[in-house]
This record gives C-alpha cells, structure tokens and sequence, in this order.
C-alpha cells in the first residue's frame, strides 16, 4: 500500500472539480492505497498543499487535470527523488502524451500508476528557467515557446469554446490578424547561436506543443539536451501552409526552420530586428517575458510512466 497525496484542479468547475477527485481517490482507496487529499480552492493553495505533503512525507505525488496540473506537479516535484503521477483529464495533455500515458481514463490512468509504483518511476530530464536576475525560477518537463506560438497558446488559454485539442487551431485563426515576426536573439551553451527576426522560437525538452503538435519532433526526454525549434521572418501565407505540417513533423524540412541543440539556452529580446516576443509558455502555462535561460538538469523528474 502506497500513500498517494492528490490534488485536482481547482481551476475546472467546482461540481466537475469534486466528482473528478472523488473519483480518483475512491479508485485508489479501493485498491489499498492511503489517500491524502491536497487539493485547495486556488492553484496557488493548491501548490503549497503539495509542497507540504513533500515535507510531511508520501510515496507519490499525484495531479489530476490539464497540462497546467502537470506544470504544478513538476513545480513540486523537480529536483527530488519523489514520483510524479499524472491523470490527464485536460485540453493539450501534452507532457502526458509524450509520456504515452493514458488520457481521459481514470481507471487506466490508475493502473499506469501503479504499475509504474512497482515497476519504479521512469528519470527523465526537466529544464530550469530563470530570467537571468534570479528572482523568478520555475521548471517544466515539455515545451518552452516564445514566438507566435506562446501568442496562441495564450489565446487559447483564455478560450471558452470549442472544447478539446481543436481549441487551438482557433487561437491560430484569431490571432494570425496581429501576427508578426518578432525580434530575437539565442544563445546556447555559451556563444551566440541565432538573431533574427522570428516568427516562432521553441525550447523543446518533450516533443509536443498545443494538444499533439510535434513542434520538435526528435526532441528526447533523457538526453540532456534541448532542441531549439527557429522560423525564420515568414509571412502569414507560409505560416498557414506550415502549420498543418506540425501536426506530422514534417515542417521541419522547411527552409524556413532551422533546429539547434544545446544543454543551456537563453532566449533575448531584440527590439532592433522586431517587436518585443510576447509572454513565454511553458506546458501550456505562462512564465512571463523574456529574457529567459533554460537549464537542462538531466534526471531532475521522477515520473509514474511506461519505461520508454
């Protein structure tokens, strides 16, 4: 028997919010677990919760929800030897995908867990950003964007309708009319790698962005390596003939792209070559503007997963 401290999104509609987290934890409580309750009436609660349930001591974390859990959970977790377990129940489900973990099942999901709890967790890499003054320091397991990108993924994020994955091909269409290649400039590992104007700039950890687009596809959770996806100024045209191209991988063959990688990144502003980037994303959640740096920690997750 395990003790499972829980935390359901406290973000979804408080009646769907309490069936979904009795739900998870009468199914493991069924199956012999303890169950610690951690969920709050607000994200910020809700983290501190689970921070605490780290101090007082469980065998696992386990969040229920969207890619905005997962970010919550790796928040918690990073850094320490403590499993995280997800129960993808959201829009993107993007870290769960990557993980090929079950989504919208919450018997499936538990079983994963389990299996996984026996098994033992599978270590991946997770990246560390600051903004270089050390006053904000965050983690995620998948995608930092930066471009137009984290332009739609904040549309998308404030979307009522239509529900699921197809909530971002409308945050595409909505903001193509204020879309414009931004002003950047890369470094990676140390030198300067890239500066351009630039219509997308992603920090790929995982593959996936945006519900299943494989933004990078070759990108691995346990190399110690950050792939680094570049569009170059393109216009609104080739930015539409592209985007269907993301869903398969294939964009990455387009001239206009260009992939680096490196362990350590740092992503700048440059007002000279165009307009300021907006707000970053990270797994679908914003940490704020740039400049950023991404450190890649390699083994810094400990994840209830399928052993890759």
């Amino acid at each position: 028997m395990a003790t499972l401290g829980v935390v359901v999104n406290p973000t979804a509609r408080k009646g769907k919010a309490e069936n979904r987290g009795a739900r998870v934890a009468a199914i493991l409580t069924e199956r012999g677990h303890k169950v610690v309750d951690l969920s709050a009436p607000d994200l910020q609660g809700a983290h501190e919760s689970a921070r605490q349930a780290v101090v007082d001591g469980v065998d696992a974390l386990i969040v229920a929800g969207g890619d905005g859990m997962t970010h919550l959970g790796v928040n918690v977790v990073a850094g320490t030897t403590l499993p995280l377990g997800i129960i993808p129940l959201g829009t993107g489900n993007d870290v769960a995908r990557i993980l090929r973990l079950p989504r919208h099942d919450l018997e499936e999901s538990v079983a994963t867990i389990e299996k996984s709890l026996e098994a033992g967790p599978r270590v991946i890499d997770a990246v560390r950003v600051t903004d270089g003054t050390h006053s904000m320091s965050e983690w995620f397991a998948g995608v930092l964007s930066a471009g137009f990108d984290a332009a739609v993924n904040a549309r998308a994020n404030v979307l009522k309708w239509p529900k699921g994955e197809s909530v971002y091909v409308r945050a595409l269409m909505l903001e193509l009319g204020r879309y414009h290649p931004y002003g950047f400039e890369v470094d990676i590992d140390g030198e300067l790698a890239w500066q351009s104007a630039a219509a997308l700039v992603a920090v790929a950890n995982g593959s996936d962005i945006g519900g299943g687009m494989h933004i990078a596809p070759d990108a691995s959770l346990d190399d110690g390596m950050l792939d680094v996806v570049l569009a170059g100024p393109v216009g609104t045209a080739t930015l539409l003939s592209v985007f269907p191209r993301v869903y398969r991988g294939t964009h990455v063959h387009h001239p206009a792209l260009t992939i680096l990688r490196g362990s350590n990144v740092v992503l700048r502003p440059r007002p000279d070559l165009g307009p300021m980037p907006p707000d970053a994303h990270t797994d679908g959640e914003r940490v704020g503007p740039l400049p950023l740096e991404c450190q890649c920690v390699p083994g810094a997750l400990h994840v209830l997963a399928p052993q890759p």
